[in-house]
């Protein structure tokens, strides 16, 4: 009898070993399937900020496409054409042209990426830490200290094309003399100020951004 329950006990206890080394088995194929999900979400997430990256660079650029001709119009305009309107009618005509004809952009980055990584809470699993917190840096920081800049930019653009809304929709500058003028150049001066201040931020935005492409190759 006692010989019999020896078996059935080394019988339990063998399947009691063999049930557990199963769990463990399992759960060690769980972790391995879970980690490879979670390395290919990761690899996934940088090649789409990878992407994202690209279209801010060419958006960027854009933007500065506008921004850049207008302050070299209104250095010239407050330098070498800071007095005499009449006199320099020609030169001058063509630089307000520049300034208040050619419109104006704002840069928003391209998000898509970064936000669904964010909103799943997965970004922060990922392992590349050092590379995560740059990336947060750019987007959380960065690119949200340029979207507020954007706004005082096209708050400010909006009151000078109002003001000279007669000059943007005529396309001409008939009724402007000297003392019109240097009133313009006093109001383009607050516009000039921020748009300077902004243009220097998509500059350092474009540096980190590069930067970061690097670290993605």
């Amino acid at each position: 009898m006692k010989s019999k329950t020896g078996k059935y006990f080394k019988y339990a206890i063998g399947e009691i070993v063999l049930v557990v080394i199963g769990i463990l088995i399992a759960l060690q194929i769980n972790n391995w399937n879970e980690n490879r999900k979670q390395a290919i979400a990761e690899k996934e997430f940088y090649k789409g900020i990878k992407n994202d990256l690209k279209q801010d660079l060419e958006f960027i650029s854009y933007v500065q496409g506008y921004i850049e001709p207008k302050m070299d119009a209104y250095n010239l305009l407050n330098s070498k054409y800071s007095k005499n309107y009449v006199s320099n009618k020609t030169e001058i005509d063509s630089l307000l042209s520049i300034y208040l004809f050619s419109g104006q952009r704002t840069f928003y980055p391209v998000s898509g990426s970064f936000k669904s990584a964010v909103a799943g809470n997965e970004i922060n699993n990922y392992k590349q830490k050092k590379l995560i917190q740059n990336i947060i840096k750019l987007y959380g920081s960065n690119y949200d200290r340029i979207i507020d800049n954007g706004k005082i930019v096209d708050d400010r653009w909006s009151t000078v094309g109002e003001k000279y809304i007669h000059h943007r929709r005529t396309n001409t500058f008939e009724t402007i003399n000297n003392e019109v003028y240097i009133k313009m150049l006093d109001d383009f001066h607050f516009h000039f100020i921020q748009l300077n201040w902004y243009n220097k931020l998509l500059d350092e935005a474009e540096i980190e951004v590069n930067e970061l492409l690097k670290k993605l190759k």
